[in-house]
């Protein structure tokens, strides 16, 4: 069995290592946010609640958010394990997940902390660029369309939507040092945390990754 989560600031790379680790170990990736909405949709009993404070424009508070992870890992699918990418996000939620897990008589194997530096990340999030037509998404350095500004598929007018704007992923990286960043000190307490360099090549990042969750704890 692992139980792994992923932590990390914004365009470090979570997604791109989480679908190759669902690949290694066969277990599922858990974003609060798909689970969320399957919630809601399904009318699930944590779901009904969501939906009230969702549709009344307020924020879900942290016990429907925690009751919603545990109703998605008491899924048969999460028997060998899980990925929680996204969540927790704050030292009460990750206290909340610690004892929802002891409930369940399971428990975090190891936590994966991807590290970039805040100049990279404003390089990979600000290049990307959309097109409104049919939805393709480039990057200005790294996946450029063929003719600049451009949409290779359609030919639409390629746009930097309002989240790959500087000012707003600015905004998303300091609210991440305000209330995620702590996790790291929290679960490097518990000895469960593994720092990786989220720099280089997607297979190079993994295998670092596969490395710190294989070694041997101290």
């Amino acid at each position: 069995m692992t139980n792994l989560i992923l932590l990390g600031p914004p365009g470090v790379g979570k997604g791109t290592q989480a679908k190759l680790l669902i690949e290694k170990f066969g277990i599922p990736q858990i974003s609060t946010g798909d689970i969320l909405r399957a919630a809601v949709k399904e009318l699930t009993p944590m779901g009904v609640k969501a939906k009230g404070f969702m549709d009344s424009g307020a924020l879900v508070p942290d016990a429907v958010v925690i009751g919603i992870v545990e109703e998605r890992l008491a899924q048969p699918d999460c028997g060998k394990g899980f990925i929680l990418d996204g969540f927790p996000r704050t030292v009460a939620q990750a206290d909340a997940l610690d004892q929802v897990l002891a409930g369940m008589r399971r428990g975090i194997d190891h936590v994966v902390s991807l590290a970039v530096e805040k100049a990279e990340l404003l390089r990979r999030l600000t290049g990307r660029r959309a097109c409104p037509k049919c939805g393709a998404v480039y990057h200005v350095e790294f996946a450029p369309p063929k003719s600049a500004d451009r949409c290779d598929a359609c030919s639409g007018e390629l746009i930097q939507r309002e989240d790959d704007k500087e000012a707003t992923i600015l905004h998303r990286l300091t609210v991440y040092d305000e209330q995620t960043a702590p996790l790291i000190a929290y679960y490097g307490g518990k000895g469960l945390l593994r720092s990786v360099d989220g720099l280089g090549t997607v297979d190079a990042i993994q295998a670092s990754i596969l490395s710190s969750i294989e070694a041997p704890t101290r």
